[in-house]
């Protein structure tokens, strides 16, 4: 009975996941009088020129290149000093080893739209000492995408790393080896699982952000990112009613993410499991 109503679960959560998706792709290659008609029609001839018009006239395609970047650039700052730290807090015992850990870990304690204000002054602070690390700028928001990201990877990855031997760094250690050689060397790659795992948390956390970008991007439109696009062509689309641009673009910030998740799948399952199962 147990299993059963399990599986009714399950069924019931693929439904409404599958739904959307498959309904926003079916939309994005359909007219504007398909769209509002019948809704799971297909089109008399498939739209593609949607994605061109989303592409070039509501320039998702520079916005999608801006969330590459920032993207990239937080993901990277992310794991490293996450990893780092990380492996202090769960290898290295010292006065204020446990403060300093649940002091990361408070930051999960904490969204987004509570301290956007304050972050907005702090940003515009850096700004006037590091010009391009203040507000509209991709730097400000790649340092404010690693802050936000640390508390949640350093949770992780100090639990994944309290579960690694210590047999082979002691090892390494009398083979002369230094702290940096061995955590670059040695334990990082150990912790791969859980570093594509996390990896791949960060990157989708960060590619749906629209919260802060929002706020610190505001003032420059040429460095919108991808969300902050689809956003205005929602809000145009009240007025000038291009739904199928609207649901291209959906379908452009989607496909990256869903082929990326598909790519990594096995690997973060692995990850996940792998501190459970040492």
């Amino acid at each position: 009975m147990y299993r059963r109503l399990s599986h009714l679960a399950l069924l019931a959560w693929l439904v409404l996941t599958v739904v959307p998706i498959a309904w926003t792709f079916l939309a994005s290659v359909k007219t504007e009088d398909e769209i509002f008609g019948n809704a799971w029609s297909l089109p008399a001839v498939p739209r593609f020129d949607n994605y061109l018009r989303a592409w070039e006239q509501a320039h998702i395609g520079q916005y999608m290149l801006n969330s590459i970047v920032v993207v990239s650039l937080s993901t990277f700052g992310t794991m490293l000093f996450g990893a780092m730290a990380a492996y202090v807090l769960a290898r290295y015992p010292f006065r204020g080893n446990r403060p300093l850990y649940l002091l990361f870990v408070s930051g999960m304690a904490f969204p987004t739209y509570l301290a956007l204000t304050p972050l907005f002054f702090v940003v515009q602070n850096v700004g006037r000492a590091v010009p391009f690390l203040g507000l509209n700028t991709h730097g400000g928001l790649v340092l404010v995408y690693i802050a936000y990201s640390l508390p949640f990877t350093v949770f992780f990855l100090a639990s994944f790393f309290r579960t690694l031997p210590t047999a082979v760094a002691e090892a390494a250690f009398v083979d002369g080896a230094s702290h940096a050689r061995v955590f670059f060397r040695i334990m990082l790659p150990m912790a791969k699982p859980g570093l594509i795992s996390i990896t791949i948390f960060n990157v989708l956390g960060q590619w749906n952000q629209y919260q802060l970008p929002l706020v610190l991007l505001s003032g420059a439109r040429d460095k919108w990112v991808l969300t902050q696009g689809i956003a205005e062509i929602s809000t145009a689309a009240g007025y000038d009613a291009d739904w199928a641009a609207l649901f291209a673009a959906l379908s452009t910030a989607i496909l990256p993410v869903m082929i990326v998740y598909t790519l990594f799948q096995s690997q973060i399952q692995r990850g996940l499991t792998a501190g459970a199962l040492k």
